[in-house]
């Protein structure tokens, strides 16, 4: 008899499914950022965006500390974000312990809004870094389990 794994009546995968959701709609917090940091302060990359600035002498800017900030954080998020969503599909077939797998899943989460904290308001390292680790550190937990569990 087969057991499904990946159905919301697993604790496991719900869990999953709630957390990596939540960790992309953060992602995509950063884009609606990215963008309001660009209206905000005229701050455009395509010639073809000038005709949605207040300033009608804007011209292109691809350098903008702030908009440059937020993009350097988004990236991050894609970095980190996409290997924990691939990572943990496979964990969870793994069949994990659920309270372990609900703390893989809590850490990564809040340790992404933390790093989001750090970088946007600037705040002292080692903040940020230590945010960005434990997300690293935790997905890369997961990903041992993966290896030591599945075999070719």
């Amino acid at each position: 008899m087969s057991i499904l794994y990946y159905t919301l009546n697993n604790s496991v995968f719900s869990n999953f499914a709630f957390y990596s959701t939540a960790s992309v709609v953060k992602m995509m917090g950063l884009s609606a950022l990215t963008t309001l940091k660009r209206m905000s302060k005229d701050v455009f990359a395509n010639p073809e965006d000038l005709s949605l600035a207040k300033n009608k002498s804007a011209v292109v800017v691809l350098n903008d500390p702030d908009v440059e900030r937020v993009r350097r954080n988004h990236l991050n998020d894609i970095e980190n974000i996409v290997p924990f969503v691939l990572v943990g599909l496979i964990y969870v077939g793994t069949n994990p312990d659920r309270d372990t797998a609900l703390w893989h899943f809590r850490i990564f989460f809040i340790s992404r809004v933390l790093h989001t904290l750090t970088y946007q308001f600037a705040l002292p390292q080692p903040s940020r870094f230590i945010a960005c680790l434990a997300g690293y550190l935790t997905t890369l937990s997961m990903a041992t389990r993966v290896l030591l569990t599945v075999r070719p």
